[in-house]
């Protein structure tokens, strides 16, 4: 099919000038509306204005302009069937090839601060969807581009092949109809969260998940399991789905898994640190003036789980670094950047994956989940279901923390207790945390009874040659029985943090003092189940 009139009408006018240029030199004919007819025209460009094509002028304001039959009679005849284009030729109405569309900017517009009803239905777009639907649907016959991204891939192919061929037409067709699929989400997530005093829900009526595939997996958790990994149509910035990956194989469901666990944990610290994740849980997180000594500080706590983990860095990872922990067993490797050095060492390690994940753009103090570079909600699937919540984050303990037993910690455990505190928030729950020096030194996760964490974070402590004498403790929720302060003033603990709110506080509280520990209280609990 040779291409031979082109519909543009576009919001967004980025590269559209110079697009239509090289369409009509091309000697496609150009149909066009309103601003961007004018635009083309004082452009120098041979234009006919839509009013003048259907001969029925704008009306209300611009909402009815394309809806004609001129219009969708030219984009949805199917050029093969007779009796379709002998209608055309009966009414006179030309084929349209090329549809050039993007949409009324909704999205932004219910973005901005202070946006009102009537703003977001005054950018709700009628005649673009309904013609980019028109086009798409008949895509063997026409072409129709809905982003600026898509130009020069289109002229490339026109100038080459006078042509459009049905792969590029059908790409593009599947393109508009995910186009207008997740502005009709946008519209519905809007529109649904309103309440009747016009504030807006932060859950909608509705839920429009929309995500777009990076690439199918080999499998899932298991090897009988099929999967893919998705991304957010508008991913945060520094998320893991916008690494680059730099050598090794390809990542697996489970490394994807884990490497998030590991990312969102070592990203939460505001200075140099290592984190390594085994099965979703951190088993070693440490602080270090270099990330050589965060990673051997971490690689202590439990060099056992650390086999096969994934190790993650929130600075750059030097050579001195890449050559250490190419001395153990590791599935992913994770940092902001590389050095050139570094990366010639992990070259031999050839089945590592090693990602890339800048931290630039990313907030600490941002207004928002999106510019902190987190999830504004977490997800999780039940049966014909969802449960939707907003995203746990890290707190600041600034002004929050409250005292409750007769000695208060120390400077140096109060600084080690907020550094357990944030390790916890990343430890499947019942979560029990032992540190020392800004370093994990047994960790406890999963299980059912929190005593039982606890005894098993002094276990795994015990089984890496290291002492809980002197640490502090962190544990995600309360201590529902004053069992778990015992077992943990046993092994040497010093100081505790914790959310508080137990029927049975002061019983808890009366042990801290009894084995003479600091106790304070967060009031915030982290489960993560």
């Amino acid at each position: 099919m040779k291409v031979q009139r082109a519909l543009i009408s576009v919001s967004d006018k980025t590269g559209i000038v110079e697009f239509a240029t090289a369409l009509t030199g091309l000697g496609i004919e150009l149909l066009s509306t309103g601003g961007t007819a004018s635009l083309l025209a004082n452009a120098g460009l041979k234009v006919t204005e839509v009013a003048d094509h259907t001969g029925f002028p704008e009306m209300l304001d611009g909402r009815v302009k394309t809806l004609h039959p001129r219009i969708h009679g030219g984009l949805l005849a199917r050029r093969e069937v007779e009796a379709h284009m002998q209608a055309l030729a009966e009414h006179d109405i030309p084929t349209i090839d090329l549809l050039v569309v993007n949409l009324y900017p909704f999205e932004a517009t219910v973005a901005k601060a202070g946006c009102t009803l009537e703003d977001a239905i005054e950018n709700i777009d009628i005649g673009g969807p309904a013609m980019v639907r028109s086009a798409a649907k008949n895509w063997r016959g026409v072409g129709v581009l809905t982003d600026a991204s898509q130009y020069a891939g289109v002229l490339d192919e026109l100038r080459a092949n006078g042509a459009l061929s049905d792969t590029t037409r059908f790409a593009l067709s599947v393109a508009a109809f995910n186009r207008i699929s997740n502005y009709d989400g946008a519209i519905s997530d809007y529109l649904s969260a309103l309440n009747a005093d016009g504030t807006r829900s932060e859950f909608p009526a509705q839920s429009n998940g929309r995500f777009v595939k990076i690439q199918d997996l080999r499998y899932g958790e298991n090897p009988h399991q099929r999967a893919a990994f998705y991304r957010d149509l508008y991913p945060a910035p520094g998320s893991l789905v916008s690494a680059k990956q730099l050598q090794g194989k390809e990542l697996s469901y489970n490394n994807i898994a884990d490497g998030d666990a590991a990312w969102e944990c070592v990203k939460s610290f505001d200075t140099g640190a290592c984190v390594i994740v085994k099965h979703a849980n951190p088993c070693g997180v440490a602080l270090g003036a270099t990330p050589l000594e965060a990673y051997r500080k971490a690689f202590a706590t439990d060099p056992t789980s650390a086999f096969g983990g994934i190790i993650a860095f929130n600075t750059p990872v030097d050579a001195a670094t890449a050559e250490a922990v190419s001395g153990q067993f590791v599935e992913v490797l994770m940092a902001p950047a590389f050095t050139a050095d570094a990366l010639k060492l992990l070259a031999a390690k050839a089945n590592v994956r090693v990602l890339e994940i800048p931290l630039d753009g990313v907030d600490p103090k941002g207004a928002t989940a999106w510019t902190r570079g987190r999830n504004s909600h977490d997800v999780k699937r039940v049966g014909s279901g969802l449960l939707i919540q907003t995203a746990d984050e890290p707190e600041s303990l600034e002004g929050r923390l409250k005292v409750v037993t007769q000695r208060a910690p120390s400077a140096q455990e109060m600084t080690d207790l907020t550094f357990a505190w944030r390790v916890a928030m990343y430890v499947k729950s019942n979560a029990i945390v032992y540190c020392r020096d800004g370093a994990t030194v047994g960790v406890g996760a999963g299980q059912m009874s929190r005593v039982d964490s606890t005894r098993i974070a002094r276990i795994k402590a015990e089984n890496a040659g290291l002492t809980i004498a002197g640490s502090v403790v962190a544990s995600d929720a309360f201590f529902p029985f004053r069992d778990g302060v015992d077992v943990l003033a046993e092994a040497g603990a010093k100081a505790i943090i914790q959310p508080g709110g137990s029927m049975r506080d002061e019983e808890v509280i009366a042990a801290a003092d009894e084995h003479g520990l600091a106790m304070v209280f967060t009031g915030t609990r982290h489960f993560r189940h």
